[in-house]
């Protein structure tokens, strides 16, 4: 089956399906909020359409195979409780029918470094509880099953995750198990979190809204030429200039066929300015930018927002969406703002026997008003963009 990918508009907030071409399910983040669970509100309804596209267990539970949670403001973990089963399989109840996570994706040093500076919303604690409940079976049996299972992204602060090496991946790997399985159409490339070298670095870390980042890659059995997302959460400038500081000498590890814009299309992502404050003085981050620009041909940036605005708002903010257009043009990309385009459907992709993704058609009173993504011949791999190196691919299939 092809790999697939849907983009819920769910406003200043993330929440992505994908799923692999070996099956597999994966939920990156959510933001369910309660409008969009009232009927009688014109807000999509998110949690009805992610629920028309999973599948359901032989006990007749409703599941995602993983849900990987970047880090823990409520607009990226809002509706958990409501909408996912937390706890033991044995309590879930077929009244509820809450949504079964086979694996967890989680960071205990984002969730330690945010909780520093920001008071966690209920459903993020209750996220961190589930975790340590999955932690803490592990750590008593050795192993877990679906439903238990928990997989932590980057190692935590003064060794508190040396004896979880069975299910810690370190930053900087490559993994492809999902639920313990082998999916030979992913893989996962974890960028961040970073480890801090001392206090001062961690606190540094945590007000620059230490998210996951994560490169993922999917196609075909064999990932010849996959598709790239590269997805960051509320990753903010410090972040994307420390990460190019530790991997900028091989750009690639940064290409992407679909950027979702972090922190839903903030300046404070590509510069230190503050918009308001500065407007067009604002300066970019060169480190930042270059981090953040290095498109695949024909790539898309998406902004996981409202609509944008020439306004003095952030986020989103108009200057970073024009700044994201400017990386894209060398590419011949396309940005697209999910606030913007009309009606409910989400916007989805497919990935294709060549690699690229391809925009799926959505329904006809739901028309994307941006131009379809460029399927273009660009230059060869290597050529340059004005900062860093640009991995063009993808050469025109239509």
């Amino acid at each position: 089956m092809a790999a697939k990918t849907t983009h819920f508009k769910v406003s200043n907030g993330d929440m992505t399906l994908i799923e692999t071409g070996d099956g597999h399910t994966i939920i990156v983040d959510i933001n369910i909020r309660a409008a969009a669970d009232d009927p009688s509100d014109d807000t999509p309804d998110v949690a009805k359409q992610l629920r028309e596209r999973l599948s359901r267990d032989n006990e007749g539970r409703l599941y995602v195979n993983a849900f990987l949670l970047t880090h823990p403001d409520a607009d990226h973990c809002r509706g958990l409780e409501k909408h996912f089963h937390l706890g033991p399989l044995g309590d879930w109840k077929k009244a509820d029918d809450k949504i079964v996570i086979r694996e967890m994706w989680s960071s205990p040093i984002v969730f330690r470094r945010a909780s520093r500076n920001h008071t966690l919303c209920s459903d993020a604690k209750a996220w961190a509880a589930e975790a340590r409940r999955r932690v803490r079976h592990f750590r008593a049996n050795g192993y877990a099953y679906d439903g238990d299972r928990i997989k932590i992204l980057g190692e935590d602060e003064s060794g508190k995750t040396d004896d979880l090496m069975e299910i810690l991946i370190v930053g900087g790997d490559v993994f492809q198990t999902i639920c313990g399985v082998t999916d030979n159409t992913f893989s996962g490339h974890l960028l961040a979190p970073l480890l801090a070298e001392d206090e001062d670095e961690a606190e540094f870390l945590s007000k620059n809204n230490s998210s996951v980042v994560i490169n993922i890659s999917l196609g075909k059995s064999d990932l010849q030429n996959p598709s790239y997302y590269l997805l960051g959460g509320d990753a903010e400038v410090g972040i994307w200039e420390k990460l190019w500081g530790k991997y900028g000498d091989d750009p690639s590890q940064f290409q992407y066929d679909i950027l979702i814009a972090p922190h839903h299309c903030s300046w404070h992502s590509l510069s230190w300015d503050s918009w308001s404050d500065f407007v067009e003085d604002a300066e970019v981050s060169e480190d930042a930018r270059s981090a953040l620009g290095q498109p695949m041909s024909g790539a898309t940036i998406l902004a996981s927002s409202k609509e944008i605005k020439d306004d003095d708002a952030d986020p989103p903010c108009i200057r970073a969406k024009r700044e994201y257009k400017s990386i894209l043009e060398p590419a011949k990309g396309t940005f697209t703002c999910l606030g913007e385009l009309n009606g409910d459907a989400p916007l989805e992709f497919e990935i294709t026997s060549s690699g690229g993704p391809k925009q799926k058609e959505r329904s006809a009173k739901a028309k994307i008003a941006a131009p379809a993504i460029l399927g273009l011949a660009g230059a060869a791999a290597g050529s340059q963009s004005a900062l860093g190196s640009q991995p063009f691919k993808h050469g025109d299939d239509d």
